[in-house]
């Protein structure tokens, strides 16, 4: 068929149909469920595959499949079982190696099967940026015991921040302030990674003023080269090293938006391939230091569904498919995570009605099957003429939803 990636005059089949253009999403959590429906809208055949039954992407993908994506067997036999045009993962715990197998056959993995893996590994990601891109870091070290955690928080120094080599959402990361919190914050890392890998990333604490992700849309431009688009830049707040809450267009000075953006291409490049990366960053004046990155649409954007012509699922289904893109802002806006603040097998939500009055706002429930107190269960979106007005519109909206358990 007619090369669906970076084609100037991209071809999309009919779903269901032999003309379909087949993509697969490796991960369907509440980001790839967005991601399914902007690629749905385009007209693409999408198949959902995570390690549950029930995952949200799964509830709307033309088909879906669970199981454990590190298991590099299983995950050839499915893929060779649905035979996609392109492969996007959406999250860390997969077996890369495979994905690098496929791609040499031809088959499209987004943004590039070495970008996958790189940035799944903090450690490849850190080198990446730190060693071989001279972009500035905090100062970090790597240990595969508590021994050697011990060795590197001393040489590092304490406040630092320990962290899985690979793990999403804040998982299993801590700051430690003295040596007496380190086995706890090893054993906490251990528990949090993604996969069984016994190995940790220490960093030296940045004395931030904030902190930012900037979403760099990388997309085909009109004479098929690539090209480098920004959005504008996000702020947020997290707990436990989880967001909370964010909010789009963060304040910044002239010299840190460049530095930002800068920072931003260059390791967004060294990746390559198409689609949108989440760059986050610390900044401390006019300084900016590079914290990670992640090759696809980042949690603190989808506050992107309310300020957005395109939200950063549409503009990553669109650069995957070497179509147009658009970053422009529509309206300054803030989103608020729901938890589900209750462990259950089956929860209701209450309260949405009350949520939807608050003006300018708008609610994503993500319908997953299984509650946890601090599981993300929701969010709420709000749009002002102000940051301030739409941080506190969607913090309101988030409030007035309440998630129990379906039989209390």
């Amino acid at each position: 068929m007619t090369d669906v990636i970076g084609a100037e005059t991209a071809v999309i089949g009919t779903p269901g149909t032999p003309s379909a253009t087949r993509v697969m999403l490796l991960g369907a959590g509440e980001l790839g469920k967005e991601v399914i429906i902007a690629f749905q809208r385009l007209g693409v055949e999408v198949i959902a595959v995570d390690r549950y039954d029930g995952a949200p992407g799964a509830q709307v993908a033309h088909r879906s499949h669970s199981f454990d994506m590190t298991d590099p067997r299983r995950l050839l036999e499915v893929i060779e079982l649905e035979d996609p045009h392109i492969i996007v993962p959406e999250i860390e715990a997969i077996a890369t190696e495979t994905l690098g197998i496929i791609e040499n056959t031809g088959t499209t993995v987004v943004p590039t099967a070495r970008a996958t893996k790189l940035t799944m590994d903090r450690e490849g990601i850190r080198r990446l940026a730190a060693e071989e891109l001279g972009i500035p870091t905090s100062p970090y070290e790597f240990a595969d015991s508590l021994e050697e955690l011990r060795e590197s928080c001393a040489r590092v120094g304490f406040p630092a921040v320990i962290k899985p080599v690979m793990s999403s959402s804040g998982k299993g990361q801590s700051v430690v302030y003295g040596e007496g919190e380190v086995e706890a914050a090893w054993e906490y890392a251990l528990s949090g990674g993604r996969v069984n890998a016994k190995r940790v990333i220490v960093e030296g604490f940045v004395d931030f003023d904030y902190e930012v992700t900037q979403l760099t849309v990388r997309s085909a431009g009109p004479d098929g080269t690539t090209i480098t688009s920004f959005c504008e830049p996000i702020g947020h707040l997290q707990r436990a090293g989880d967001y909370v809450e964010s909010w789009q267009p963060q304040p910044m000075s002239a010299v840190a938006l460049e530095s930002a953006r800068d920072i931003s291409q260059k390791i967004t490049e060294a990746l390559g391939g198409r689609g949108v990366f989440g760059v986050e960053l610390f900044v401390a004046g006019d300084r900016v230091y590079f914290s990670e990155v992640s090759p696809r649409p980042h949690d603190t954007g989808l506050v992107t569904l309310a300020t957005q012509r395109l939200s950063q699922f549409e503009l990553h289904a669109r650069a995957v498919l070497g179509l147009p893109v658009d970053v422009s802002l529509r309206s300054p806006g803030a989103s608020a995570v729901i938890y589900g603040g209750v462990d259950a097998q089956e929860v209701v939500y209450t309260g949405v009605a009350e949520a939807l009055a608050v003006p300018q706002s708008d609610l994503r429930l993500f319908g997953k099957p299984e509650a946890f107190v601090t599981r993300r269960m929701g969010v709420a979106v709000a749009a002002a003429d102000d940051v301030d007005t739409a941080r506190a519109r969607a913090v309101e909206c988030a409030s007035r939803v309440e998630c129990r358990a379906a039989d209390s």
